[in-house]
This record gives C-alpha cells, structure tokens and sequence, in this order.
C-alpha cells in the first residue's frame, strides 16, 4: 500500500525558522517530522511519496528514493492549489487505495491502522473547542455527510485531522473549489460520499502544528 504525504509549503507561521528547512524537516528530538512520521506508519505502508514544493531538495536529500525499507517517490506542486490540488499531482503513481497525510502533523500508528482498514475514510477527532478547525458531520453509521469549515459557529465537534484513505474513484470528482485559488480534498471527498460511503474514523491522539509553540507539543507527543 502507498502512502502519500503532503510536504509542499513553507510553514510561514514559523516565521525564520523555515528559512532553510521546509516546516516538516524542522527538528522534533533531533530528527525531522517527516522522519518521525515514517517511522510511525503502519506496516503495509511499502511506499511513499512526498508532494514536495518549498526547499524540495532538503527533503529529497535527507530521504533519497529508499528510506527505512520503503521506497520514496516525489511529485512536484509548482503552484500552491490546495490540499485536492497536491493529490491530482499523484494521480498517476498510485496504484490502488492510498493513505494520505499532512507533512506537518502527527498521528498515532494505532489510529492509522485502523483508517487503512477501509477503502474510503477520514480520520477524525472530537474537540471540546472546535472553533479553529474544520467540522465532521455524520450519520448513525459513521459515514461522513459533510464537511463545515470555519467560522462554522460551533464550539465542539468532531475534527478533520487531514489523514484520509482514498481510491483512484476520487480522481473521478472534480476538485471542489474552496478559493480563489485553492481546492479541498476534504470538500471533494465529501462530495464523493453522496454516491459512496466514506468512514469517520476517530482518532484517539493527534497533533497538528502551526506555529513554534506546537514543536514544544510535538516532543511530547513522540515518546
């Protein structure tokens, strides 16, 4: 099974500490959050393939085409277009159900192996302040409905974590168009539920990170 991890941006809200580093090669316990996040991913996980853009070569000089006894793969987002956007650039590489992640966000390895187990889901979690993330909405078996991203006016719900199992069906569906200049994954796969079912998963730990302060979480995530 691939996984596919999405590396492309900055990080702009860590300010000058990504200046030489794209944000998920910064340091957690002296060694990238990629890294960590390799090391953490379920077994059947034989393949990998970054969606690189700012400082792409740090990534690919760290991990080359083989890291850990997987092999590593690269596709290139020139253009900034969104999470739906960097998953079309793989369009192509995957050869069946793939796992998908965010470059900068750790998950449990626990929480991934039970998300693999379906062929279409998203990884979720409940938070009692809900109000800066984007808000799952499900029905009695767990199937997604919908997605409300922010300002949505609710103080607590279940979380998008950003970690998804999708088919090469999802490359069927248009991107759905979130901006002016940018199109969601998540907002895509909520339009595939309507015709097919895509679990909700919850998650029992996650850890996104955003700004410098998040690092100080990260280490005390990673144990």
């Amino acid at each position: 099974m691939q996984g596919v991890i999405l590396a492309a941006g900055r990080g702009t809200r860590m300010e000058n500490l990504t200046d030489e580093v794209p944000k998920p090669m910064l340091p957690v316990h002296g060694k990238p959050i990629l890294a960590h996040k390799l090391e953490h991913l379920p077994e059947e996980i034989d393949e990998v393939i970054f969606i690189v853009g700012y400082r792409a070569e740090v990534i690919q000089n760290y991990f080359g085409e083989e890291w850990g006894g997987r092999k590593i793969r690269y596709a290139f987002q020139e253009e900034l277009n969104g999470t739906a956007g960097a998953i079309h650039l793989v369009k192509d590489l995957v050869r069946g159900n793939f796992l998908v992640m965010m470059g900068d966000d750790f998950y449990a390895k626990d929480d991934l192996e039970r998300l693999i187990q379906y062929p279409l889901a998203i990884l979720s979690i409940h938070f009692d302040d809900a109000s800066a993330f984007g808000i799952l909405a499900k029905d009695a078996n767990d199937n997604l409905l919908e997605v409300v991203e922010r300002p949505h006016g609710f103080a607590s719900g279940m979380v998008n974590t950003g970690a998804y199992m999708l088919t090469p069906e999802f490359f069927k569906y248009p991107p759905v168009k979130i901006s002016e200049t940018e199109y969601g994954l998540p907002q895509t796969l909520a339009m595939m539920a309507k015709e097919t079912p895509v679990k909700v998963v919850e998650a029992t730990r996650w850890c996104p990170i955003g700004r410098s302060n998040d690092l100080t979480t990260a280490e005390q995530f990673i144990f």
